[in-house]
């Protein structure tokens, strides 16, 4: 039953795919959303490098309601 509610939700567009993956993601608590993340060695560094980026030229970041925008125009 589940793999075919997924094929039905990949026929979806995108824009209500990324409609329900946001959805899905915001029903998560806080603590839940924190535990599916256990970051490597190497992601912590990049992570680490573009904060370090970000603090250095903060005018270089692009606020989330724009990106979400454009993600959500197909851009």
């Amino acid at each position: 039953m589940l793999r075919d509610t997924l094929t039905k939700l990949l026929e979806l567009p995108p824009t209500e795919r990324v409609d329900l993956a946001m959805a899905l993601w915001d029903s998560l608590t806080a603590a839940e959303q924190e535990a599916e993340f256990v970051l490597t060695p190497e992601q912590r560094a990049e992570l680490d490098r573009r904060l370090a980026e970000h603090i250095a030229d903060p005018a270089s970041a692009i606020p989330w309601d724009e990106v979400r925008r454009k993600l959500l125009r197909g851009a």
